[in-house]
């Protein structure tokens, strides 16, 4: 574990050190303050290369680091942290990153979970589909970006309702020839991990493993429980339970696209990220649940002149009764 950079240490003489917001075996990410740019905080991500490493593979690890950063310092879209420059220092790797407010989805789900109730459908249906923007993006990239790594902790909800894919830690190019090159060494989160990227870098993983990891994080988010994982579900193929059986509020239709997208074999997969959203969407807009007003007394049904009529009509039947009781 490398040894954490201390609140404020600066960095290139522009990058000054708030504190750690994350942290993993290759390194941390700290918020740091953008003293060029005053008033902008950012996201710096480190990476920590193995020093035992022989000199060789330790520049063919950098250069790794460079292509990713060149390749991220490109990319232009809603749902991703925007990547404004990255640097080396020592056996270290930086980028800079947009630092994206709001809580993540993990936090969101638990929150429910100790409340005893789950993310509402439709909330987690626009999640998917920003999600979902983000990766036809990445995906459809020249060469093709696969993220790798995602789950609900790495997606974050800004005040603003805007979804934010985060964390490049473990993006891969799609070589032509369908031949994967790391940029940056990982295997993702195993509950969220299809079996072909147990692997490493000898497996063959494709736009369908995101995808995998799509559909378990949705299983995750509906449900508050994490789905069965890959080696698991290998060798008890009936150990995963239909997403509608733990929460009945989930309608048929995205449970059944969740399963789909959890497929073991990569071939029984929806193809691409398009296919996925059709399944659990359709072609129709998600709307999302716009808060509940309390109904007012003042509140009429009928317009004035309906109004009018309708005392009338009324008026007109009481004088019936009163004329018939008299007789």
């Amino acid at each position: 574990m490398p040894v954490p950079l201390k609140a404020g240490e600066v960095l290139r003489g522009r990058y000054k050190i708030i504190r750690i917001i994350g942290q993993g075996g290759m390194g941390s990410i700290y918020l740091a303050d953008d003293q060029r740019l005053s008033g902008r905080q950012c996201a710096l991500k480190e990476v920590e290369h193995d020093r035992s490493l022989p000199p060789a593979l330790l520049q063919e690890a950098r250069d790794q680091f460079l292509r990713e950063a060149t390749i991220l310092a490109r990319l232009d879209h809603p749902n991703l942290p925007k990547v404004s420059d990255f640097f080396s220092i020592g056996s270290r790797d930086y980028l800079i990153m947009d630092y994206v407010p709001g809580k993540d989805l993990r936090t969101l789900m638990i929150e429910a979970r100790q409340t005893k109730t789950f993310l509402q459908e439709s909330d987690v249906l626009n999640w998917a589909n920003q999600l979902a923007d983000a990766l036809s993006y990445l995906h459809n990239q020249n060469p093709p970006i696969l993220h790798r790594d995602i789950k609900p902790s790495n997606l974050k909800l800004t005040p603003t309702g805007l979804l934010k894919l985060v964390d490049f830690g473990l993006v891969k190019l799609l070589a032509p020839g369908e031949i994967t090159i790391t940029i940056l060494q990982g295997q993702g989160t195993a509950l969220y991990t299809p079996l072909e990227q147990y692997g490493g870098d000898s497996g063959h993983t494709d736009v369908r493993s995101d995808i995998f990891a799509f559909g378990a994080t949705l299983y995750h988010l509906l449900t508050n429980q994490p789905p069965t994982d890959a080696r698991e579900r290998f060798l008890n193929p009936d150990s995963l339970a239909p997403p509608h059986e733990i929460n009945p509020a989930i309608s048929i239709r995205t449970a059944r696209a969740v399963m789909w997208a959890l497929k073991l074999h990569p071939d029984d997969r929806p193809a691409n990220i398009e296919e996925f959203r059709r399944s659990l969407v359709g072609d129709r807009p998600i709307i999302t649940r716009q808060p509940t007003r309390p109904i007012r007394s003042s509140v009429s049904f009928f317009s004035p002149s309906e109004t009018y009529l309708l005392w009338g009509a009324l008026g007109l039947t009481m004088l019936g009764l009163i004329i018939t009781l008299a007789r």
